[in-house]
């Protein structure tokens, strides 16, 4: 798998990675309420979203179970209802550091990937979605996406997804 690594995105909408708090909690106890069981990684390119890069052989690393709105919605006494949802996620075992600067551009793009684009009110209510498959070059359009997403009334935030697996990839709100 290929990976950008995470920084400075091209747009305003800057990819967030998973909060140095709710990593805290995830590396004892995921969302489900299981305990975080690391290993170490045989392959390498696991998508990590506490540091918004791939992994590499050798790390140790977990796969948990994240909710992400809900994790948002408590920040701010949103209600999001049934749309609270959790699902899995890599991320590094121990704490890493969180993204590192390096080249503009949006983490886990590459040509070709099929990601989903949720949008979501200050509720935390779905209020549309789009699939994009990345052309040539992945970064423009998952900025292009981002820009469109937020010009439309009442979206605060967007989920990143992989279509293949519905997998989170990251977040981006809005200002």
């Amino acid at each position: 798998m290929t990976t950008t690594t995470a920084s400075a995105a091209p747009t305003t909408h800057r990819p967030l990675p998973i909060g140095a708090g709710a990593l805290a909690e995830l590396r004892a106890t995921d969302d489900a309420g299981r305990p975080c069981v690391p290993f170490t990684d045989d392959r390498g390119g696991r998508p990590l979203r506490c540091c918004l890069r791939g992994s590499e052989q050798g790390d140790s690393i977990a796969l948990v179970s994240y909710a992400p709105l809900r994790r948002w919605a408590a920040e701010r006494g949103a209600r999001p209802g049934a749309y609270d949802e959790q699902g899995p996620v890599f991320i590094h075992a121990q704490e890493c550091g969180g993204p590192v600067e390096g080249p503009e551009g949006y983490p886990f793009a590459r040509t070709g990937a099929l990601r989903v684009l949720r949008k979501y009110d200050a509720q935390g209510r779905i209020v549309g979605g789009r699939m994009l498959e990345l052309p040539a070059d992945p970064d423009a359009a998952i900025g292009r996406a981002l820009g469109e997403a937020f010009t439309e009334e009442g979206v605060v935030l967007v989920h990143v997804r992989a279509l293949e697996f519905g997998c989170f990839l990251f977040e981006a709100r809005k200002g």
